[in-house]
């Protein structure tokens, strides 16, 4: 995934988690924060410890693996009746299956 808007802009990480809920993505080493943690008696020691914070999924765009760029999506309906994701500037297929 790569950010496209706002602070992180630029940059490009693995996707941790999707918060459909929330309309959130949480992205690999962006959108970092400092949070305080108190000590708990069997789970960590206390301190400050740094970790993502989810991102709007309207900030962030897949990256296409032939064009290496973050690229919009369109939907291909093969053949066989399946639908697959593919890249809207070179048509390369993003889901490999």
């Amino acid at each position: 995934m790569a950010v496209i808007a706002g602070r992180e802009q630029g940059k490009r990480g693995k996707v941790l988690r999707v918060l459909r809920a929330d309309g959130r993505v949480l992205v690999e080493h962006v959108n970092m924060i400092k949070k305080h943690q108190r000590p708990t008696q069997k789970l960590r020691q206390g301190g400050i410890i740094e970790r993502e914070n989810p991102l709007p999924l309207s900030n962030v765009l897949l990256v296409c693996g032939r064009c290496d760029r973050p690229v919009r999506t369109g939907i291909k309906a093969l053949a066989d009746g399946r639908k697959l994701r593919v890249c809207k500037k070179c048509g390369e297929p993003i889901d490999k299956g």
